[in-house]
This record gives C-alpha cells, structure tokens and sequence, in this order.
C-alpha cells in the first residue's frame, strides 16, 4: 500500500486527502459541494463549511481517502459502534468499524473506520481498491447468502482485523455484520475468508479459485 496525502488547511480543521484510496465514490461532491469542487483548484476549501458539517461529509467517504485533524480532542472521528462489511455490486468491499490490516507477519500497515477492499484481483495498491475493477470491468452481484435468521446477533464489535493471505484471499479475523446491497444481512463472529482474486463462484466468500487460477499478490508492507 502506498499513500499520496495531500492537506487543505482551513481556519480551524485540516482536511487531507489520500490520493490513492479514492476511488470516486462522490460523497463529499455530493455533500458539500461548496467544498469539494474538483473542476476548482484547490479543488477543497474546508472555510466554504461549518466544522461540524464537514467532519460528518468527510466520514461519509467510505474508502477513508478523506479524513480530517482538529486541534480539539472533542472532534476526533468516533470509532462506529458496529462494524460492517458492505458488498458493493461490481467493485469492492466497503469496512466500517476498528479495523486493522496487517501482513501476514503480523505488521500493522492501515488503522481507520473506514477501508474499501479490492475485490476484482486487479488493484495495485493491494489490498485497497483504486477503481481497477471498471478498468477490467468486474462483475459481481451485491448480494450475501444468509440462514434468514436474526436471533443471537453478536455485537459485530471490537477490533476487526484483515490479513491478505499471499496469493490468496482476504482473511477478516474478529465480529462485523456482512451486508449486500439488496438488505440481506449475514452476522459473522468468527471471521471469514473473502474472495479478492475476482474469480470465486461463491463471491464475496472464498471458493479456493485463487489457486486454480494462478492468482498473485504482494502483500509486503513495502
């Protein structure tokens, strides 16, 4: 994973923007317009807004490519109370929560609440999404299979922490709720395997198709 951190400081908070990490999804264009304008150069003027209406259009972003700092504890971006995995039709998987990712060996290389996960096999900066997926033009529903039942839910809380496994697929160690985007939802308290090859029958889960395909990764920190 590499970063491309650009800041924009306004009056009373600094937006940065990881150039990397967005993959369009026009949150904040949408948001707050007067703000985010990307045919204007700087293309963000944090001052066009109240604070607290940009902190929440920022938190919006759900690949994390915009966040933001502000020299009062108070503001600080609250860790969500659940953490989610949404399966987004025909490109990645958007994380929301405590989420972690780390190398195989167990290094730290990304902590935030908000993470958008390749899922087509062709993003080069694994294991984040960089919009690979219209490039190749991936095609994958958005929906889970579920059991249909909703007793027991565990709390989908605590830390939820994603290793990609060399040549292979996502391994998501920890409680979250899976969600497609025709409202099914699939509670998971013991972590899974997710496909990132692009090939799985069983999409978002892993079928072992990475193998049979000769799938390749890097996952070194570098």
């Amino acid at each position: 994973m590499e970063e491309d951190i650009h800041q924009y400081s306004g009056e009373d908070i600094v937006v940065e923007y990881d150039v990397n990490r967005c993959i369009h999804a026009k949150e904040c264009v949408r948001g707050l317009p007067a703000v985010f304008d990307p045919d204007k150069r700087p293309w963000i003027e944090p001052d066009e807004a109240a604070v607290e209406e940009l902190m929440s259009v920022i938190m919006a972003c759900p690949t994390g490519a915009l966040q933001f700092d502000h020299p009062d504890a108070e503001y600080e971006e609250p860790i969500p109370e659940r953490n989610t995995v949404t399966v987004v039709p025909d490109g990645p998987l958007y994380l929301s929560g405590d989420v972690e990712i780390t190398a195989p060996d167990g290094t730290v290389l990304l902590e935030d609440t908000r993470v958008a996960l390749c899922r087509c096999g062709a993003s080069s900066n694994e294991p984040l999404c960089d919009s690979s997926h219209e490039e190749v033009e991936f095609e994958a529903s958005g929906t889970i299979s579920t059991d249909g039942s909703t007793a027991d839910r565990p709390t989908a809380d605590g830390t939820v922490r994603v290793t990609p496994v060399p040549d292979g697929p996502l391994r998501i160690e920890g409680r979250f709720e899976m969600q497609g985007q025709d409202g099914g939802t699939k509670s998971c308290d013991s972590g899974a395997s997710l496909c990132r090859c692009g090939g799985s029958e069983e999409k978002p889960d892993c079928d072992g198709t990475h193998a049979k395909i000769g799938f390749s990764s890097d996952v070194s920190p570098d």
